[in-house]
């Protein structure tokens, strides 16, 4: 294996576009990691779990925020507001929407997530 490893989100190895949803994907020595651009209006539950079929969000998330916000709230209530330059880990079990009218762009580094985000239940 090589000792370093790089891709340009600019040529990704696979994107997923669900609605108002742009995933971009890049394999890395054995990581995954995703760009993920949400735009204004969009929610999880209108635009994801449509293809997830759960009532919340399973995924585990591990990433930072480049622009724009996500309000994201937690099965257990509690709820929290992502903004460019946070990092952040969300644990399974939760509902999020984008605020505000820019785009939110974020990456995730959660190699199980980027694999299994936005790609519909067989």
């Amino acid at each position: 294996m090589p000792g370093l490893a790089k891709k340009s989100f600019s040529n990704p190895d696979e994107v997923r576009t669900p609605e108002k949803t742009r995933l971009e994907v890049v394999s890395l020595a054995g990581v995954r990691a995703a760009r993920f651009t949400l735009q204004p209006g969009w929610r999880w539950s209108e635009c994801i779990r449509p293809v997830a079929r759960t009532d919340s969000c399973e995924a585990r998330h591990v990433g930072a925020v480049v622009s724009g916000q996500l309000h994201v709230v937690h099965d257990d209530g509690t709820e929290v507001e992502l903004n460019a330059g946070d990092a952040y880990v969300i644990e399974p079990g939760h509902v999020a929407w984008v605020t505000g009218s820019t785009p939110y762009v974020g990456y995730e580094f959660e190699t199980t997530t980027v694999e299994t985000y936005a790609r519909p239940v067989r």
